[in-house]
Protein backbone atom coordinates (compact mmCIF):
# COMPACT_ATOMS: atom_id res chain seq x y z
CA UNK A 1 0.00 0.00 0.00
CA UNK A 2 1.65 3.45 -1.21
CA UNK A 3 1.47 6.35 1.53
CA UNK A 4 -0.39 9.96 0.83
CA UNK A 5 -0.14 12.83 2.39
CA UNK A 6 -0.95 12.64 5.91
CA UNK A 7 -4.59 14.24 6.23
CA UNK A 8 -5.49 16.03 9.74
CA UNK A 9 -9.36 16.01 11.50
CA UNK A 10 -9.88 19.75 12.11
CA UNK A 11 -12.24 20.90 14.85
CA UNK A 12 -12.60 20.60 18.82
CA UNK A 13 -11.39 17.05 20.16
CA UNK A 14 -10.22 16.10 23.47
CA UNK A 15 -6.41 16.56 24.57
CA UNK A 16 -4.08 15.01 22.22
CA UNK A 17 -6.40 13.63 19.43
CA UNK A 18 -6.65 16.53 16.89
CA UNK A 19 -3.38 14.74 15.57
CA UNK A 20 -2.52 12.47 12.38
CA UNK A 21 -4.44 9.75 11.09
CA UNK A 22 -1.67 7.66 9.80
CA UNK A 23 -1.46 6.22 6.39
CA UNK A 24 -0.96 3.42 5.50
CA UNK A 25 -3.77 2.06 6.89
CA UNK A 26 -2.79 1.36 10.95
CA UNK A 27 -2.78 -2.41 11.48
CA UNK A 28 -2.63 -3.22 7.79
CA UNK A 29 0.69 -4.85 6.22
CA UNK A 30 1.81 -3.37 3.78
CA UNK A 31 2.94 -4.32 -0.16
CA UNK A 32 6.39 -5.27 1.86
CA UNK A 33 5.02 -7.26 4.56
CA UNK A 34 5.68 -4.35 7.38
CA UNK A 35 2.84 -4.15 9.75
CA UNK A 36 1.93 -0.62 10.71
CA UNK A 37 1.53 0.87 14.04
CA UNK A 38 -2.04 0.75 15.28
CA UNK A 39 -4.00 3.89 15.27
CA UNK A 40 -3.41 6.00 18.40
CA UNK A 41 -7.16 7.18 17.75
CA UNK A 42 -8.86 3.93 18.90
CA UNK A 43 -10.58 3.97 21.59
CA UNK A 44 -11.58 8.05 21.10
CA UNK A 45 -14.36 10.26 20.01
CA UNK A 46 -14.19 13.74 19.14
CA UNK A 47 -16.06 16.29 17.02
CA UNK A 48 -14.84 17.65 13.90
CA UNK A 49 -16.29 20.62 11.75
CA UNK A 50 -19.12 18.86 10.47
CA UNK A 51 -19.44 15.34 11.79
CA UNK A 52 -18.01 13.19 14.88
CA UNK A 53 -15.81 10.47 14.39
CA UNK A 54 -15.94 7.87 16.78
CA UNK A 55 -13.39 5.02 17.18
CA UNK A 56 -14.24 3.16 20.79
CA UNK A 57 -14.61 -0.23 20.68
CA UNK A 58 -16.78 -1.21 23.58
CA UNK A 59 -20.11 -3.03 23.92
CA UNK A 60 -22.39 -2.30 21.15
CA UNK A 61 -24.91 -1.06 23.92
CA UNK A 62 -26.79 1.06 20.93
CA UNK A 63 -28.41 -1.71 19.48
CA UNK A 64 -31.36 -3.48 20.35
CA UNK A 65 -31.63 -6.94 19.08
CA UNK A 66 -35.58 -8.22 18.30
CA UNK A 67 -34.66 -11.31 16.39
CA UNK A 68 -36.97 -13.72 18.57
CA UNK A 69 -40.05 -11.65 17.18
CA UNK A 70 -41.77 -14.45 15.35
CA UNK A 71 -42.77 -12.77 12.30
CA UNK A 72 -44.31 -16.05 10.57
CA UNK A 73 -47.01 -15.44 13.67
CA UNK A 74 -46.78 -11.54 13.67
CA UNK A 75 -50.26 -9.94 12.12
CA UNK A 76 -50.88 -6.25 11.25
CA UNK A 77 -53.43 -5.74 13.55
CA UNK A 78 -50.66 -6.63 16.07
CA UNK A 79 -48.20 -3.86 15.30
CA UNK A 80 -50.00 -1.46 13.46
CA UNK A 81 -49.41 0.98 10.17
CA UNK A 82 -46.36 3.27 9.40
CA UNK A 83 -46.66 6.69 10.41
CA UNK A 84 -46.69 8.53 7.37
CA UNK A 85 -44.67 11.88 7.34
CA UNK A 86 -46.62 14.91 5.54
CA UNK A 87 -44.83 15.69 2.60
CA UNK A 88 -45.04 19.94 3.50
CA UNK A 89 -42.02 21.69 2.08
CA UNK A 90 -42.61 24.87 1.39
CA UNK A 91 -40.47 24.83 -1.60
CA UNK A 92 -42.13 21.83 -2.95
CA UNK A 93 -44.81 23.79 -2.91
CA UNK A 94 -43.49 26.77 -4.49
CA UNK A 95 -42.23 24.72 -7.16
CA UNK A 96 -45.25 23.36 -8.47
CA UNK A 97 -47.54 26.29 -8.18
CA UNK A 98 -44.70 27.58 -10.37
CA UNK A 99 -44.26 24.77 -13.13
CA UNK A 100 -48.02 23.86 -12.74
CA UNK A 101 -47.33 20.20 -12.44
CA UNK A 102 -46.73 17.71 -8.98
CA UNK A 103 -42.94 18.16 -8.88
CA UNK A 104 -41.15 14.67 -10.09
CA UNK A 105 -39.50 12.24 -8.09
CA UNK A 106 -36.16 12.53 -9.61
CA UNK A 107 -36.50 16.20 -8.66
CA UNK A 108 -37.65 15.82 -5.20
CA UNK A 109 -34.82 13.70 -5.00
CA UNK A 110 -32.60 16.70 -6.50
CA UNK A 111 -33.76 19.06 -4.30
CA UNK A 112 -33.27 16.55 -1.16
CA UNK A 113 -30.07 15.46 -2.19
CA UNK A 114 -28.36 19.20 -2.28
CA UNK A 115 -30.38 20.69 1.10
CA UNK A 116 -28.92 17.46 3.14
CA UNK A 117 -25.21 17.87 1.74
CA UNK A 118 -25.63 21.86 2.68
CA UNK A 119 -26.91 21.24 5.81
CA UNK A 120 -23.80 17.99 6.36
CA UNK A 121 -21.31 21.26 5.25
CA UNK A 122 -22.62 23.37 8.09
CA UNK A 123 -20.73 24.11 11.35
CA UNK A 124 -20.47 26.10 14.34
CA UNK A 125 -19.64 29.66 12.25
CA UNK A 126 -23.17 29.18 10.26
CA UNK A 127 -25.31 28.74 13.42
CA UNK A 128 -23.83 32.05 14.37
CA UNK A 129 -24.22 33.86 11.46
CA UNK A 130 -27.97 32.55 11.67
CA UNK A 131 -27.94 33.83 15.24
CA UNK A 132 -26.80 37.20 14.16
CA UNK A 133 -29.28 38.01 11.02
CA UNK A 134 -32.25 37.03 13.62
CA UNK A 135 -31.51 39.56 16.20
CA UNK A 136 -30.51 41.90 13.71
CA UNK A 137 -34.23 41.33 11.44
CA UNK A 138 -35.80 41.70 15.15
CA UNK A 139 -34.15 44.74 15.79
CA UNK A 140 -35.17 46.03 12.68
CA UNK A 141 -38.58 44.85 12.93
CA UNK A 142 -38.43 42.76 9.78
CA UNK A 143 -40.83 40.32 10.97
CA UNK A 144 -40.61 38.25 7.59
CA UNK A 145 -36.51 38.03 7.49
CA UNK A 146 -36.54 37.49 11.38
CA UNK A 147 -39.04 34.43 10.69
CA UNK A 148 -36.32 32.96 8.05
CA UNK A 149 -33.56 33.38 10.30
CA UNK A 150 -35.00 32.05 13.56
CA UNK A 151 -36.12 29.03 11.17
CA UNK A 152 -32.85 28.57 10.31
CA UNK A 153 -31.45 29.04 13.07
CA UNK A 154 -33.58 26.33 14.66
CA UNK A 155 -32.67 23.97 11.82
CA UNK A 156 -29.13 24.37 12.11
CA UNK A 157 -28.87 23.58 15.78
CA UNK A 158 -31.13 20.95 15.52
CA UNK A 159 -29.05 19.02 12.80
CA UNK A 160 -26.03 20.01 14.61
CA UNK A 161 -27.12 17.87 17.75
CA UNK A 162 -28.26 14.99 15.78
CA UNK A 163 -25.36 14.71 13.96
CA UNK A 164 -22.22 16.09 15.10
CA UNK A 165 -23.65 15.71 18.97
CA UNK A 166 -25.65 12.21 18.90
CA UNK A 167 -23.86 11.07 15.55
CA UNK A 168 -27.62 9.42 14.95
CA UNK A 169 -27.13 10.36 11.02
CA UNK A 170 -23.69 8.14 10.53
CA UNK A 171 -24.30 6.05 13.51
CA UNK A 172 -21.04 4.31 13.72
CA UNK A 173 -21.32 1.81 16.94
CA UNK A 174 -24.94 0.97 15.76
CA UNK A 175 -24.10 0.26 12.25
CA UNK A 176 -21.32 -1.94 13.16
CA UNK A 177 -24.04 -3.90 15.57
CA UNK A 178 -25.91 -4.63 12.86
CA UNK A 179 -23.57 -5.34 10.62
CA UNK A 180 -21.16 -7.39 13.33
CA UNK A 181 -20.93 -11.44 13.30
CA UNK A 182 -22.10 -11.74 9.34
CA UNK A 183 -20.62 -14.86 7.48
CA UNK A 184 -19.19 -12.57 4.75
CA UNK A 185 -15.83 -12.71 3.15
CA UNK A 186 -14.60 -10.08 1.12
CA UNK A 187 -18.34 -9.67 -0.03
CA UNK A 188 -19.78 -8.25 -3.29
CA UNK A 189 -22.15 -5.01 -2.00
CA UNK A 190 -24.66 -3.46 -4.11
CA UNK A 191 -25.69 -0.56 -2.40
CA UNK A 192 -29.31 0.52 -3.92
CA UNK A 193 -30.06 4.74 -3.22
CA UNK A 194 -26.68 4.72 -2.08
CA UNK A 195 -25.87 8.70 -1.17
CA UNK A 196 -22.82 9.42 0.36
CA UNK A 197 -22.01 5.88 0.62
CA UNK A 198 -21.36 5.42 4.17
CA UNK A 199 -22.70 2.01 5.33
CA UNK A 200 -20.82 0.13 2.48
CA UNK A 201 -17.92 1.59 3.81
CA UNK A 202 -18.70 0.80 7.34
CA UNK A 203 -19.41 -2.83 5.52
CA UNK A 204 -16.04 -3.50 3.33
CA UNK A 205 -14.39 -2.03 7.02
CA UNK A 206 -15.68 -5.00 8.94
CA UNK A 207 -15.31 -7.21 5.92
CA UNK A 208 -11.72 -5.75 3.90
CA UNK A 209 -11.30 -7.17 0.97
CA UNK A 210 -14.46 -6.42 -0.80
CA UNK A 211 -16.08 -4.22 -3.44
CA UNK A 212 -19.34 -2.27 -3.58
CA UNK A 213 -21.05 -0.42 -6.47
CA UNK A 214 -23.13 2.25 -5.33
CA UNK A 215 -25.96 3.42 -6.99
CA UNK A 216 -28.22 6.60 -6.97
CA UNK A 217 -29.76 8.24 -9.91
CA UNK A 218 -29.00 11.28 -9.15
CA UNK A 219 -25.25 12.39 -10.21
CA UNK A 220 -24.73 14.53 -7.03
CA UNK A 221 -24.61 11.77 -5.43
CA UNK A 222 -21.91 10.62 -7.15
CA UNK A 223 -19.81 14.01 -7.58
CA UNK A 224 -20.30 15.53 -4.24
CA UNK A 225 -22.52 13.36 -1.49
CA UNK A 226 -19.82 10.54 -2.51
CA UNK A 227 -17.22 12.06 -3.97
CA UNK A 228 -16.19 14.53 -1.66
CA UNK A 229 -17.20 12.29 1.58
CA UNK A 230 -14.31 13.60 4.05
CA UNK A 231 -10.76 11.98 3.10
CA UNK A 232 -9.97 11.62 6.83
CA UNK A 233 -12.88 10.30 8.12
CA UNK A 234 -11.59 6.80 9.53
CA UNK A 235 -13.94 3.71 9.56
CA UNK A 236 -13.23 1.03 12.59
CA UNK A 237 -13.42 -2.40 11.06
CA UNK A 238 -10.73 -5.40 11.18
CA UNK A 239 -7.39 -6.08 10.34
CA UNK A 240 -7.43 -8.50 7.65
CA UNK A 241 -4.30 -10.32 8.38
CA UNK A 242 -5.00 -10.39 12.68
CA UNK A 243 -8.38 -9.64 12.92
CA UNK A 244 -8.14 -6.75 15.71
CA UNK A 245 -9.68 -3.70 15.09
CA UNK A 246 -7.86 -0.88 12.62
CA UNK A 247 -8.90 1.97 10.78
CA UNK A 248 -9.60 2.96 7.23
CA UNK A 249 -10.55 5.74 5.11
CA UNK A 250 -12.82 6.01 2.05
CA UNK A 251 -9.01 5.62 -0.22
CA UNK A 252 -8.57 2.53 0.63
CA UNK A 253 -12.02 0.63 -0.68
CA UNK A 254 -12.65 -0.89 -3.79
CA UNK A 255 -16.07 0.99 -5.10
CA UNK A 256 -17.79 2.00 -8.33
CA UNK A 257 -20.58 4.45 -8.22
CA UNK A 258 -23.10 3.91 -10.76
CA UNK A 259 -25.93 6.88 -12.09
CA UNK A 260 -28.85 4.59 -12.46
CA UNK A 261 -32.58 4.23 -11.31
CA UNK A 262 -32.60 1.19 -9.83
CA UNK A 263 -35.10 0.00 -11.28
CA UNK A 264 -32.83 -0.17 -14.60
CA UNK A 265 -29.97 -2.31 -12.96
CA UNK A 266 -28.24 -4.93 -15.47
CA UNK A 267 -26.83 -7.10 -13.02
CA UNK A 268 -27.09 -10.55 -12.12
CA UNK A 269 -27.36 -12.48 -8.65
CA UNK A 270 -23.74 -11.67 -8.40
CA UNK A 271 -24.16 -9.68 -5.18
CA UNK A 272 -23.01 -11.00 -1.58
CA UNK A 273 -24.96 -8.10 0.30
CA UNK A 274 -27.92 -6.16 -1.28
CA UNK A 275 -27.51 -2.80 1.13
CA UNK A 276 -30.29 -0.04 1.43
CA UNK A 277 -30.57 2.50 4.19
CA UNK A 278 -33.89 4.84 3.87
CA UNK A 279 -35.46 3.46 0.84
CA UNK A 280 -38.24 0.71 1.87
CA UNK A 281 -40.19 4.02 3.66
CA UNK A 282 -40.90 5.92 0.35
CA UNK A 283 -42.74 3.51 -1.37
CA UNK A 284 -46.35 3.34 -0.55
CA UNK A 285 -47.81 -0.32 0.46
CA UNK A 286 -49.13 -0.39 -3.48
CA UNK A 287 -45.09 -0.69 -4.48
CA UNK A 288 -43.69 -2.36 -1.62
CA UNK A 289 -43.07 -5.67 -3.10
CA UNK A 290 -41.32 -4.06 -6.07
CA UNK A 291 -39.20 -2.31 -3.77
CA UNK A 292 -37.96 -5.57 -1.98
CA UNK A 293 -38.07 -7.23 -4.86
CA UNK A 294 -35.21 -4.62 -5.82
CA UNK A 295 -33.31 -6.24 -2.96
CA UNK A 296 -33.86 -10.22 -4.04
CA UNK A 297 -33.29 -9.98 -7.32
CA UNK A 298 -29.50 -9.02 -7.41
CA UNK A 299 -28.34 -11.24 -4.86
CA UNK A 300 -26.70 -14.77 -4.95
CA UNK A 301 -28.11 -17.71 -3.39
CA UNK A 302 -28.00 -17.01 0.52
CA UNK A 303 -26.92 -13.56 -0.09
CA UNK A 304 -27.87 -10.80 2.86
CA UNK A 305 -30.40 -8.30 2.08
CA UNK A 306 -29.16 -5.54 5.01
CA UNK A 307 -32.14 -2.69 4.97
CA UNK A 308 -32.82 0.50 7.33
CA UNK A 309 -35.23 2.98 7.68
CA UNK A 310 -36.28 6.03 9.88
CA UNK A 311 -37.83 4.60 13.29
CA UNK A 312 -41.35 5.61 14.54
CA UNK A 313 -40.68 7.44 17.41
CA UNK A 314 -41.36 11.21 18.94
CA UNK A 315 -38.05 12.20 18.71
CA UNK A 316 -38.24 11.29 14.30
CA UNK A 317 -41.67 12.96 14.22
CA UNK A 318 -40.18 16.09 15.53
CA UNK A 319 -37.12 16.06 13.59
CA UNK A 320 -39.06 15.90 10.36
CA UNK A 321 -41.52 18.15 11.42
CA UNK A 322 -39.18 21.29 12.38
CA UNK A 323 -36.80 19.80 9.14
CA UNK A 324 -40.03 19.89 6.83
CA UNK A 325 -38.72 22.03 4.60
CA UNK A 326 -35.30 20.71 3.53
CA UNK A 327 -36.56 17.01 3.68
CA UNK A 328 -40.07 16.45 3.33
CA UNK A 329 -40.50 16.36 -0.84
CA UNK A 330 -42.16 13.33 -1.28
CA UNK A 331 -43.71 9.84 0.34
CA UNK A 332 -42.11 9.26 3.53
CA UNK A 333 -43.00 6.82 6.52
CA UNK A 334 -42.06 5.98 9.88
CA UNK A 335 -41.86 2.33 11.44
CA UNK A 336 -40.67 0.33 13.44
CA UNK A 337 -38.90 -3.12 13.51
CA UNK A 338 -41.79 -4.70 13.96
CA UNK A 339 -43.88 -3.49 10.52
CA UNK A 340 -40.32 -3.48 8.85
CA UNK A 341 -39.98 -6.65 9.88
CA UNK A 342 -42.99 -7.89 8.58
CA UNK A 343 -43.15 -6.26 4.96
CA UNK A 344 -40.17 -8.05 4.52
CA UNK A 345 -41.32 -11.48 5.70
CA UNK A 346 -44.44 -10.70 3.51
CA UNK A 347 -42.48 -10.46 0.55
CA UNK A 348 -40.52 -13.11 0.79
CA UNK A 349 -37.57 -13.00 3.30
CA UNK A 350 -36.03 -14.59 6.26
CA UNK A 351 -35.54 -12.05 8.73
CA UNK A 352 -32.23 -12.96 10.28
CA UNK A 353 -31.87 -10.00 12.61
CA UNK A 354 -33.90 -7.08 13.51
CA UNK A 355 -33.71 -4.31 15.90
CA UNK A 356 -33.22 -0.59 16.15
CA UNK A 357 -29.86 1.94 16.39
CA UNK A 358 -30.28 5.57 17.50
CA UNK A 359 -32.36 6.87 14.76
CA UNK A 360 -33.28 3.60 12.46
CA UNK A 361 -34.42 0.25 12.02
CA UNK A 362 -32.04 -2.52 10.79
CA UNK A 363 -32.87 -6.05 9.77
CA UNK A 364 -30.33 -8.16 8.18
CA UNK A 365 -32.72 -10.61 5.79
CA UNK A 366 -31.90 -13.75 3.09
CA UNK A 367 -34.70 -14.62 0.28
CA UNK A 368 -36.76 -17.51 1.48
Amino acid sequence: MTTSPTPRVSGSSPEGLQTTLAHPVAGIADDAGVESPPDPNLETTWVADTHRVDLRTGPPDVFEDLSTVDFLTLRWRDVGRPYQVPASSSWRREWESEQGAAMPVAVQWEQFNRNFHTLFLSNADDAAAARRRFFSSAARARLSAARAAAGELVRLHLWNYVHRVEDAVWDPRGKRALFQDLDLKKPRVLFLGAADGYEAMQLLAQYPGGAAVLVDYDDFCRTDRFGKFPSAYPFLGQDRGTGSWTTYRREDFDIEFEVADIRDLGYGRESDVVLSVGLIEHFPDAHKAEVFDFHRRFLKPGGLAIMTTPRRQLRSRAFYFLMADLMNYGYRELMDPYQMGLYAWENGFEILRAGTIKAHNGIVARAR
